[in-house]
């Protein structure tokens, strides 16, 4: 299964000629697009340009403008679109497993190796000066979805009786915190990241998963 976001296409080759009517909109996707690798590659908001990105995508920064007002609404349609794609990767993860423990171990896995792929992006998303500044209410929906992955294992009879959304934030905040370590302190000894989530289903969830996966 490709989970590669769209932000793993290069940048556009040379200068950009001009839209013709009625494609704004295609404009407006690259230059998110743009704005996603930069961020990327910076891991800092405040590190992004409204030229860079009209550099990335071949055109003149008058047209970023046009559609974005400023830096802070095109990092947040950038960020918008990206969990948007992250959240079709999750959810395409689980399709092959075979019962909602199985289920619930590849969407938090998926998780893991998409900030392993994207450690600039996570740090935008999650560490960002941005946080405090604007909403991101999109972000919620992963929380959702997480939760009702947990409530599935519960009702299923593979986890103790519990609330739900209580044990996700518990595995959401113990996964976060583990990729978050693994992005700013890479060179500690780290496990496999799947031994570290298979402790945390076991120890927070109450899971146990199938040997020899």
């Amino acid at each position: 299964m490709d989970t590669t976001p769209s932000t793993q296409a290069g940048p556009p080759a040379g200068r950009r000629g001009r839209n013709p009517r009625g494609q704004g909109e295609r404009l407006r996707e690259d230059i998110v697009g743009a704005a996603l690798r930069l961020l990327d590659e910076h891991g800092d908001d405040q590190a992004l340009s409204m030229r860079a990105v009209a550099r990335e995508v071949g055109v003149a920064a008058t047209s970023v403008y046009i559609h974005f007002a400023d830096r802070d609404a095109l990092v947040l349609a950038a960020l918008e679109r990206f969990h948007r794609e992250l959240l079709e990767a999750v959810d395409q993860a689980e399709t092959g497993a075979a019962d909602p423990a199985e289920r619930l171990r590849a969407r938090v896995l998926l998780l893991g190796t998409w900030v392993q792929r994207h450690p600039g992006l996570y740090k935008v998303l999650h560490e960002s000066t941005l946080n405090r500044r604007m909403a991101m209410s999109f972000k919620q929906e992963l929380a959702e979805r997480t939760t009702a992955a947990v409530q599935r294992c519960i009702d299923a009879g593979l986890a103790p009786a519990g609330d739900a959304a209580e044990v996700s934030l518990d595995l959401r905040a113990a996964v976060h915190g583990a990729v978050s370590m693994r992005v700013n302190q890479p060179d500690l000894p780290w496990p496999p990241l799947e031994e570290q989530v298979d402790r945390f289903l076991a120890k927070l969830v109450g899971l146990t998963l199938a040997a020899g996966r």
